[in-house]
């Protein structure tokens, strides 16, 4: 069985450093991100994890670290384990037989 997660996440946009934002071919800014997620625990909040600012290579190897944004949590996952399966979409049972279709 394939192992997948769904994640999803907020970020703080005023903790933003807008002088890292990366220009595209095109002319689209981008903000390049890093999630870190433990899919075995939670925290306090019922986060799995957080996102923080990406750093250039040249600032990783100078030992900079990217403003924590965010926080992470994961919705829906398959394959890692049984307790936390996506809902089924088999809902017949939910259905009342006397319904004429």
């Amino acid at each position: 069985m394939p192992r997948k997660i769904g994640v999803s996440g907020s970020i703080n946009l005023s903790k933003l450093d807008k002088t890292k934002l990366i220009t595209g071919k095109t002319g689209d800014k981008y903000l390049p991100l890093s999630m870190f997620i433990d899919i075995d625990e939670k925290d306090q909040y019922d986060n799995n994890g957080m996102i923080t600012q990406g750093v250039s290579k040249e600032d990783k190897e100078a030992g900079v670290k990217g403003a924590i944004l965010g926080n992470t949590k994961i919705f829906w996952q398959t394959g890692l384990d049984q307790q936390a399966q996506p809902p089924s979409a088999d809902f017949s049972s939910d259905l009342d037989d006397d319904i004429g279709f």
